[in-house]
């Protein structure tokens, strides 16, 4: 999809712009609503919702890095306010000294139980104005791009 005129006329400029747009139009709105009813913020649900369905309920502090885009001291001191707070816990790597994961708690556990419909429910209100065959399109489509994304 490469344009002859002008890089400023690329409709993939537009694209991208339309998809930084939306996401961080949904990262506030959904983001206001678990802090104000559930004094959680939208980057600890993602991070907790990653601890619960991996392997043990933990993932290694570089792998949790990658997957949420934050760099490796970023996810660190966000893993110590949620370790404060007591919904993760560092774990040692039995097999290598110099890796740690990050575990989910029970009480981790708990606040993610507690959060996960308000959260599901302002998703479902968000997308109801695709089909759910459009919902499955476009799921297919990200993680299709995403893999290609990937370092």
């Amino acid at each position: 999809m490469v344009n002859d005129e002008s890089p400023l006329d690329d409709p993939l400029l537009t694209t991208f712009g339309h998809l930084i747009e939306v996401s961080g139009r949904l990262q506030r709105t959904l983001g206001q609503v678990l802090e104000e009813r559930e004094s959680l913020p939208l980057g600890w649900l993602e991070v907790l919702l990653r601890l619960a369905r991996s392997e043990d309920g933990q993932l290694a502090m570089g792998v949790l890095a990658a997957q949420i885009v934050l760099t490796t001291g970023g996810v660190t001191r966000l893993v110590d306010r949620m370790e404060s707070a007591g919904y993760v816990e560092r774990r040692p790597c039995p097999d290598d000294r110099r890796v740690l994961f990050a575990g989910i708690t029970a009480a981790g556990t708990r606040k993610l139980e507690s959060v996960a419909g308000l959260h599901a429910e302002g998703l479902h209100q968000a997308f109801a104005v695709l089909t759910a065959k459009e919902v499955v399109t476009f799921d297919r489509l990200l993680v299709k791009l995403k893999a290609t994304t990937e370092l």
